[in-house]
């Protein structure tokens, strides 16, 4: 193989496109020094001396800083005296004058803007002297020296950090050196002190807010356990006040029921004993001004104040020297003024008032709660008060219910157990008797237990319970129950495994009660018209039915009437569950929803180990049971149509008296009660029945029925058009006696006696 010689490629440079980043420049680390430290130069400060003061300050807090400060600034500048202001957004104070640390911090509010402006004025280092300072500062100066005449040196001292809205005074007293001195020593002091100050100020600042946090909760705990009684809640607040802020007494002011007066019932202190109530107009004093205004107040004189109401003194015997006066709020607004009297010692403080500001919502919240509590209790009492009436107007003696358990009629009416028996044939007082012998007969009574004369007692609470309307009676209720137990025998639904004994027992007690207490109107009329009963249960819909159940419940926790007692605790619950289920199906509208699911189960087969299905199946009774006056033929549906649309009527009535439209089926006026039972079975009955027909199929012969009677309602249709003509209304026209016979002159000649049964 030939030899090839190798050759070295030249690299070829190419041209840097880019800045090397800073990391990888080459930089002379003396330089680099030179750059990212800034040179310290001292004009007048001895270097040793500063070092060592800087290395002194290591307090833990603020007062023993400015002590050192003050100290070292006394020596440098060679004054007689040397004090710090510190300036926040709210207000000025000073804590340590020389090497004094105050008992009592002298304090003074500012106005708003001062450090805008200061800021601007002496961003560049200078002294100011009193005359260009704002008079507040002046005035604090003035309490802090005992000396007036004396010459006081003033360098403004800015935060190198805008966000920390905060500014310091150094004030030097009759000071040894020239000013310009002054201005260089104080700004070289702190620029090596003011970074240490100021973070110990911020972390003082937030263990006393934390504290204060603390304290308001523990307020707020004791405020809250005591809302049962207002003036001991009135009194803990006005203690808790006084002790937030170091007063010496606090007053609670309230605005009465008008708004128009400040009225105080409980008091703090040693007020005199034959005051027992205080009252002014709301626009007297200070307490109407902030009750007016809602602004706070602190006073430091309050005999100097133009709005101070004397007269409260001399009523209460109780000498004012200042004032902290704040409004209590709830959520409609102002409700009261708690005012805040002579602070133990000096003058309230912008921290007491931003306190006052804190506590004031715990204030209104817990007056509010506690005025609801006591609303609430007061109209549980009432509550309790009328069914405690009620019950005794419904008070069942126990010698009526040893008649009906002595009862020896054997209440054997005929074709009782036939699925188109209509219980309307049963005599009034007989029903009871009858109610009970359902029970017995489904061998319920045996099977868990049941007292008979607790069941019995509850039979006849629940007859009582019903009031007279037209329709939505105790005989509604005997017809429901009596269909759901001739279904349940009829049907074998026992036998089968359909319904267990403690469904059955929750239907029927469910039948009894479901229209309890029913005032003859609909729930859109209830909630329409914002009744009681829509207040209470209108959020959660199906408004009367909710009461149903409400009312059921109340006679069983009646004495004496519980009879599912003999029940163990999760048999109990179950049957309260079914009881809420069974009497919220009988609303249409929950029905309505649960249609397809029916439908779907008749598709897809009942499955009887299935909750879901049997709780469905119990509500379909439910719906069936509360329609089955349409199963038991014309001349029922005729008599039951009547009732029907007398409340439906007057219901009308009562909207149209209100200036309102009723709907068509309620206008007495316009109501075709004909085509409005043809549109009621088309819609509502016969699709029901299929669904319980496809279950059971002995149900079809209920369908025939329904359609028997629409057929007579059709016929019906040509006799209300001729008594129209005439003059009559829908509802004298169905009360006519002769209406039947007319039906059956109008249908011809066939087997009119299966039509009207």
């Amino acid at each position: 193989m030939e030899y090839m010689p190798t050759y070295k490629l030249p690299k070829k440079s190419r041209p840097c496109l880019m800045e090397p980043p800073p990391y990888c420049r080459n930089t002379d680390r003396a330089q680099a020094l030179e750059i990212s430290t800034p040179p310290v130069r001292l004009e007048v400060s001895d270097p040793s001396k500063l070092l060592s003061f800087v290395e002194s300050l290591k307090d833990n807090n603020s007062k023993g800083l400015e002590k050192r400060i003050n100290k070292y600034l006394k020596r440098e500048t060679e004054s007689q005296q040397a004090f710090l202001i510190s300036v926040t957004s709210e207000e000025a104070y000073v804590q340590v004058v020389g090497g004094k640390k105050l008992n009592l911090i002298k304090r003074n509010k500012i106005p708003q803007g001062i450090i805008g402006s200061m800021y601007e004025k002496y961003k560049d280092p200078q002294c100011a002297s009193l005359g260009e300072l704002h008079p507040v500062f002046e005035d604090l100066m003035s309490v802090v020296l005992d000396n007036k005449s004396c010459n006081v040196v003033t360098v403004p001292i800015l935060t190198p950090d805008n966000s920390y809205i905060c500014l310091i005074l150094a004030c030097l007293v009759n000071p040894g050196k020239n000013n310009a001195f002054i201005v260089r020593m104080v700004n070289e002091t702190f620029r090596f002190s003011l970074t240490v100050l100021l973070n110990t100020t911020t972390s003082e600042e937030e263990a006393k807010t934390k504290k204060e946090c603390q304290a308001l909760l523990g307020v707020a705990r004791k405020l809250f356990s005591h809302l049962g009684d207002l003036p001991d809640l009135l009194r803990e607040i006005m203690a808790e006040a006084r002790n937030l802020v170091d007063a010496e007494r606090c007053s609670l002011f309230l605005l009465d029921e008008a708004n128009e007066n400040l009225v105080a019932t409980v008091f703090d202190g040693s007020t005199s004993a034959d005051v027992k109530e205080v009252k002014f107009p709301k626009n007297a004093g200070i307490a109407g001004h902030v009750a007016t205004s809602g602004e706070i107040v602190n006073i430091k004189n309050a005999y100097d104040h133009p709005s101070f109401y004397k007269d409260l003194d001399e009523r209460t015997g109780f000498k004012t020297r200042n004032i902290l006066c704040f409004p209590i709020r709830d959520e409609s607004g102002i409700i009261g003024v708690a005012q805040l009297c002579n602070k133990k010692e000096g003058d309230f403080t912008a921290e007491d008032e931003e306190t006052a500001l804190a506590f004031t919502v715990y204030c209104g919240l817990s007056i509010m709660h506690s005025l609801v509590y006591k609303k609430t209790n007061e109209a549980q009492m009432r509550t309790h008060l009328s069914n405690e009436m009620m019950m005794y107007h419904m008070k069942v003696d126990d010698e009526t219910v040893k008649r009906m358990l002595l009862c020896i009629d054997p209440h054997n009416i005929p074709n009782f157990e036939n699925l188109n028996f209509s219980p309307r044939n049963i005599p009034l007082e007989e029903t009871p008797c009858y109610i009970l012998k359902m029970f017995e007969r489904l061998r319920l009574i045996v099977k868990f237990g049941i007292n008979k004369e607790t069941l019995a007692r509850f039979i006849l609470y629940v007859q009582k319970g019903y009031r007279d309307t037209a329709y939505h009676n105790w005989m509604h209720a005997v017809c429901v129950t009596h269909f759901c137990y001739v279904a349940i025998r009829n049907f074998k639904m026992l036998e089968h495994g359909y319904l267990s004994p403690l469904e059955a027992l929750a239907l029927l007690t469910s039948c009894l009660g479901h229209d309890l207490d029913h005032r003859g109107t609909t729930n859109s009329f209830q909630v329409k018209i914002g009744t009681t009963l829509a207040s209470l249960y209108s959020s959660d819909g199906s408004v009367m039915e909710r009461h149903h159940l409400s009312q059921t419940l109340c006679i069983l926790n009646t004495q004496k009437c519980n009879f599912l007692e003999c029940l163990d605790n999760q048999s109990f619950k179950r049957v309260l569950d079914m009881l809420r289920d069974c009497i919220l199906a009988t609303d249409l509208a929950n029905h309505f929803k649960l249609l397809p699911r029916m439908e779907e189960i008749t598709t897809s087969g009942y499955v009887k180990s299935n909750l879901e299905h049997r709780r469905i199946l119990l509500s379909l009774m439910m719906t069936c049971g509360d329609l089955s006056d349409q199963t038991k033929g014309f001349k029922i549906a005729q008599n039951v149509a009547e009732m029907v649309y007398e409340e439906f009527f007057t219901q009308g009535d009562i909207e149209r008296r209100m200036g309102n439209q009723p709907i068509l089926m309620m206008d007495r006026e316009k109501a075709s009660i004909p085509d409005l039972q043809i549109e009621f079975l088309d819609s509502v009955c016969i699709p029901t029945y299929k669904i319980l027909a496809l279950l059971f199929p002995g149900a079809q012969s209920l369908i025939d029925i329904m359609e028997s009677t629409k057929q007579c309602w059709e016929a019906s249709k040509a006799i209300f058009h001729k008594h129209y003509q005439a003059g009559r209304g829908s509802l004298e026209i169905l009360q006519n006696t002769a209406l039947e016979e007319e039906v059956v002159q109008e249908m011809g000649t066939g087997n009119t006696e299966q039509l009207v049964l």
